[in-house]
């Protein structure tokens, strides 16, 4: 059974982002699983760094967005919107060209907290990064 409470189109949450930061270095989501969200992310001259791999910061954009967007997407969006509160990421495998992937999964859905992990994967399917998010869950009015 699916966790969202709403389920907008790839095409919708992609032109959400597509004005903004992720739109900026080409990253889509590209799947919404029951329980799961994915996107990709291409290694080209916007996201390495200059000894020609992916920047470390730019998985952790990938990170951020995927727990964001899929912290929102579980909450009624009329009473609430979800904030990254904080991000951790492990870089373990260099990336220099290609695409990477990133699965975002949910690790603690509550009321007023969320905690999502995303692995980061290479073309090859190898493991580049690990991130974990802690997004606030805020009412609307609330601050």
């Amino acid at each position: 059974m699916a966790i969202w409470h709403s389920t907008p189109t790839l095409e919708a949450i992609n032109d959400n982002a597509a004005g903004c930061m992720p739109g900026y270095i080409g990253m889509q989501v590209t799947e919404l699983g029951d329980d799961y969200l994915v996107g990709t992310l291409p290694v080209d001259r916007r996201t390495r760094q200059p000894f020609g791999i992916l920047h470390g910061g730019a998985s952790v954009v990938l990170a951020e967005t995927l727990g964001s967007i899929a912290a929102n997407l579980v909450v009624d969006t009329d009473k609430f919107y979800c904030v990254g509160q904080e991000i951790n990421a492990n870089h373990l495998r260099p990336v220099p060209e290609g695409e990477v992937t990133g699965v975002a999964r949910p690790v603690h859905i509550g009321r007023s907290s969320q905690v999502w992990e995303i692995r980061i994967s290479d073309p090859r399917g190898k493991l580049s990064c690990i991130s974990r998010i802690t997004m606030a869950v805020v009412p609307h009015g609330g601050q």
